[in-house]
């Protein structure tokens, strides 16, 4: 079982995966908060959770299944950018901070990129 299924759970089917004691083992109480925490409605619920993250998984799943109410939700989840080579060869060129090295990358063009790997590359095997 993953939190996908959980959130799918409790946002819309409204069924109980815990029939199985194992499964509380695999709940992942973080990341279910995180899924909740991107919807205006459901946010504060994920906040309560937080605030009492020592309550055991199954009062967790419990509350927000008998609280929120049934809807479809969907969200994208945040990744990490791709680009985290250049960015980084930007911030120890220039000395830049994350959101500056953002930034000063939309400008720079491939060769002004290039030129700046080949003035960082450093010695060795």
């Amino acid at each position: 079982m993953n939190p996908f299924d959980v959130l799918n759970s409790i946002n819309y089917t409204k069924e109980n995966l815990f029939e199985d004691p194992q499964s509380f083992k695999e709940y992942s109480a973080f990341m279910v908060n995180r899924g909740l925490s991107y919807f205006p409605d459901t946010i504060l619920y994920a906040n309560e959770m937080n605030r009492y993250s020592s309550i055991p998984n199954d009062w967790q799943f419990f509350y927000f299944l008998n609280t929120i109410p049934k809807k479809k939700r969907f969200s994208k989840w945040s990744k990490k950018d791709k680009d985290t080579k250049t960015l980084q060869l930007v911030k120890e060129y220039y000395g830049y901070s994350n959101e500056r090295a953002r930034e000063a990358l939309s400008i720079l063009s491939e060769n002004q990129l290039i030129t700046i790997e080949e003035k960082l590359q450093k010695g060795g095997r």
